[in-house]
């Protein structure tokens, strides 16, 4: 298996390079790791390769709040510094002292 290191980490704010939307990394898949029916829902011309990471979002457009599976190829880092607005993201993530993302330690036992 090649080794894959991923552009984005978890906790980064990205952006779409096509469609209206940005999103906070909270995971990610060295390649892609979603069924084939939606890999077959993306029409062919702009169908990613699926050799390359993939990102769990939680995105958001202009309209909704939403999880969003997208392909490295199609990202960007997000430099607006416009705070998210998803709900979820301050459940899963707090701000250090930089101002930057980082998951929230959860302890159990």
């Amino acid at each position: 298996m090649k080794q894959r290191n991923a552009k984005f980490t978890i906790g980064e704010v990205v952006r779409h390079k096509v469609f209206p939307f940005r999103g906070v990394v909270f995971d990610v898949d060295p390649e892609y790791a979603n069924t084939e029916e939606w890999w077959n829902a993306i029409p062919a011309e702009i169908r990613p390769s699926k050799d390359q990471p993939y990102y769990h979002l939680l995105a958001e457009n202009d309209d909704t709040e939403y999880v969003a599976y997208v392909s490295e190829q199609n990202l960007i880092h997000d430099e607006s510094e416009t705070p998210l607005r998803n709900p979820q993201v301050y459940q899963i993530f707090d701000r250090d002292q930089t101002g930057h993302l980082k998951p929230k330690v959860i302890l159990a036992h």
